[in-house]
């Protein structure tokens, strides 16, 4: 994301005055500024002929004077380097490389790289012994890097190098120079620097003294090297490349010119020559070697081969120290990982629950703050408010499970972060999956003396070389709280949140499984169950039948029979009916989960005027009063399973009604809930659950009309096949109201009652 001047670095330029503009430098294109130090030369090669020649060119190189601009190469350099550079090119290890070449009488170094469709060599004449011997070179970078390796932390390593850069290159001042973030500002952690000057150990130096499009070629480019301060610039012919109308990209290059601003910043300074070797991190700038010398200082290609090196080198020894202290915390939290993990076999949400005292004990936080399936519950010493936890949440960028994202200053998030920052400035987040389920260790503001070499607030002043970046060193200093930042995360507080993710990931993925398993198994048995109700039903009618009929045949055969006998044949009849009319309740419910739905737009007045054609005759009988819903109330639903479920609701209305009148049952829609309503009996709500099973009665079977209990349970079935859900309403002596949708989508009003 591109980098703007916030109010801060305005207000800054409003104290300097108009003549320089923070925004302008902030995103001047560093890299195409047409020119180069005027040391060396430069040459782009388009196919065969030169495309872009430095005005020093013929002057530095020696060959014939004249337009060297579409001249072929071969000519002017010889088949010899032609095909030395080309080699170089192409070789597997990239698309840029050094190589030493003779012309004429002179040797030099080119560095070569491609640029905007163009093969780019820079020559430089020779500085060091030749021919390069790697004997002689290599004892001194072995022993260099042998200290780099014997620092325990990470200043001691930085320390170690500024030392062997200094010895290798003879500057004045070499620091070791950290970012606070990507886009922070930058403390001196390590310096060598000779007695005659100020030291800077310990200062900070503002963000805008680095600007972004700097801090990206940086990443790009492992070395910086600045010959002179006063160096006349030595152009590019022609300035602007034909079909591109910008100067020659010049991100490779060793010998791109500087900013007029970074020039001015140096001289306020008192700096002459100066070269940065970049340190990285995860391909991100994690800070820099930066060289300062009081003369000019033009290096040989080697001796910043060595420096390159160098940073090459205390990068990897940095990211090692980085990922040694990441281990030695896996270790120290591996016993509360191992309790706390152990515990997510049950339930995750509720062992992560039960185990926040250990998550505490994992990561040094102010507060624990979990937040599961939409609730969120703080613990520890000073947990934040919900107002900014809720901004938190709003702030968070999409996390993936397992996912550990950080921050220390969450007042730079946006706004309506900063009004928490005492409570909440600095937040390690881990997600515990892909929904918004996280675990977060939050740290409140950590008030921080900080010594700058310049206000920070005000980076642009009147110096002796004019409106600049200045002043900077010890006998300017500029002493301020930081305010609005919690304790920095470490890499080590990461990789235990992380660690820790990895294992409920896998839980989750473990249990994901099995309860995939289970479902496949229940699944199979419930048409396992299915079918064998099925064909018991079936198998069981025949003989039921045959019983039923066998008992009236020897009722016929036999009209003589004693009084007993006769009572007997009559119950076996009554039993075999009733058994008939189970298997048929039994069968008509195990069909309703096999059956196919025909959802259809249902008129409801019409669905309870069919469902009266059944049902009608029972409340008549009982003298209850139908209310029907008003005409043109419609759902969708399967009419005939809607029909049957108001048949068997009517049904218990008639059959349970009051013993006065009146006696009514109403049917209507609520907001896409359909409701059976009556004044009867009602039902106790310790047995509103009982109702819903299959075969289950709350009275005799032979009172109020008999039954087999098997009428609200098939209700049930079939509202279940819908993909809705019922619920019940109900006081005894008052009344009963059977609640029920029929989709997923249709909320319906909220539960009133039991």
């Amino acid at each position: 994301m591109p980098w703007t001047p916030d109010e801060r670095d305005r207000a800054a330029e409003a104290v300097a005055g108009p003549a320089f503009d923070l925004s302008v430098c902030l995103s001047e294109p560093i890299h195409r500024l047409g020119g180069i130090q005027s040391h060396g030369a430069l040459l782009a090669v388009g196919g065969e002929r030169v495309a872009v020649a430095s005005e020093n060119a013929a002057a530095v190189l020696g060959l014939p004077p004249g337009e060297l601009v579409g001249a072929p190469v071969a000519d002017l350099l010889g088949a010899a380097v032609v095909d030395a550079v080309r080699a170089t090119l192409d070789a597997p290890t990239g698309d840029s490389g050094l190589v030493s070449v003779r012309l004429g009488e002179r040797e030099f170094d080119v560095t070569t790289y491609r640029a905007d469709g163009l093969a780019v060599l820079e020559f430089e004449p020779a500085l060091a012994q030749r021919p390069f011997a790697f004997s002689r070179f290599f004892p001194g970078v072995r022993a260099a890097l042998t200290k780099l390796q014997a620092g325990r932390s990470v200043v001691e390593v930085c320390a170690a190098a500024v030392a062997e850069v200094r010895g290798l290159t003879g500057y004045d001042r070499v620091v070791a120079y950290r970012f606070e973030g990507p886009e922070g500002p930058g403390e001196v952690i390590a310096e060598d620097v000779a007695p005659e000057l100020e030291p800077w150990l310990g200062l900070w130096f503002p963000a805008t003294d680095i600007p972004p499009q700097a801090r990206r070629l940086y990443e790009r480019n492992w070395i910086r090297v600045i010959a002179d301060v006063d160096d006349a610039t030595a152009g590019l012919v022609p300035p602007v490349l034909p079909g591109l109308g910008t100067p020659l990209d010049l991100s490779g290059s060793a010998l791109r010119t500087v900013s007029g601003f970074h020039l001015e910043y140096l001289r306020n300074i008192g700096v002459t020559s100066s070269m940065s070797v970049s340190l990285l991190h995860e391909g991100r700038l994690w800070g820099l070697i930066a060289c300062h010398g009081l003369r000019p200082t033009v290096l040989p290609a080697e001796v910043r081969a060595a420096c390159e090196f160098f940073g090459v080198a205390l990068s990897l020894q940095l990211s090692a120290l980085g990922e040694a202290q990441a281990a030695r915390a896996r270790q120290r939290a591996r016993t509360a990982l191992s309790r706390l993990v152990t515990g997510l076999d049950v339930d995750v949400h509720e062992s992560v629950l039960g185990g926040s005292d250990l998550l505490a004990e994992l990561i040094t936080a102010d507060a624990l703050v979990l937040r599961l399936a939409g609730a969120t519950t703080a613990t520890g010493g000073e947990p934040p408010d919900e107002a900014a936890l809720a901004a938190l949440w709003a702030h968070l960028p999409p996390l993936a499970a397992g996912q550990v994202w950080r921050s220390d200053d969450l007042g730079g998030l946006g706004p309506g972060m900063a009004e928490h920052a005492e409570r909440l400035s600095g937040a390690l987040v881990l997600a515990l999956d892909g929904d918004g389920d996280v675990v977060a260790w939050t740290r409140g503001e950590r008030r921080a003396a900080r010594t700058w070499a310049a206000d920070p607030q005000a980076p642009v002043l009147l110096g002796p070389h004019g409106q600049r970046l200045t002043p900077r060193g010890s006998s300017a200093v500029y002493r301020e709280v930081v305010r609005g930042r919690s304790l920095p995360w470490t890499r080590a507080d990461a990789a235990v949140a992380q660690e820790f993710g990895h294992a409920v990931t896998t839980v989750v993925l473990r249990h994901s499984a099995h309860l995939a398993a289970l479902n496949t198994e229940l699944r199979r048995a419930n048409l396992d169950l299915d079918t064998f109700t099925h064909v018991a039903a079936h198998e069981m009618k025949e003989p039921l039948r045959g019983i039923a009929n066998s008992a009236a045949f020897i009722v016929e055969d036999a009209p003589d029979l004693d009084p007993v006998t006769a009572r007997r044949l009559d119950t076996i009849q009554d039993l075999a009916v009733r058994m008939d009319e189970l298997v048929n309740s039994l069968l008509h419910f195990a069909q309703l989960g096999q059956a196919d739905l025909r959802r259809t737009e249902v008129d409801l007045r019409a669905a309870t005027e069919l469902a009266l054609q059944i049902a009608g005759a029972r409340l008549a009988e009982n003298q209850v009063e139908v209310l029907l819903p008003p005409p043109g109330t419609t759902l969708l639903a399967d009419l005939d399973r809607l029909q049957e479920i108001l048949v068997n609701l009517l049904v218990n209305a008639a059959k349970y009604a009051r013993d006065e009148h009146p006696r009514t049952v109403a049917v209507g829609l609520v907001d896409g809930a359909v409701f059976v309503r009556d004044n009867g009996i009602g039902i106790p709500e310790a047995q509103q659950v009982e109702v819903l099973r299959l075969f289950r009665r709350l009275h005799p079977k032979d009172s109020r009309g008999g039954g087999h209990g098997a009428g609200l349970a098939i209700v049930d079935r079939i509202i279940e096949r819908h993909g809705g859900r019922l619920w019940l309403e109900s006081t005894p002596g008052e009344g009963t109201t059977v609640w029920f949708t029929l989709a997923e989508d249709v909320p319906g009003p909220q539960p009133t009652g039991a």
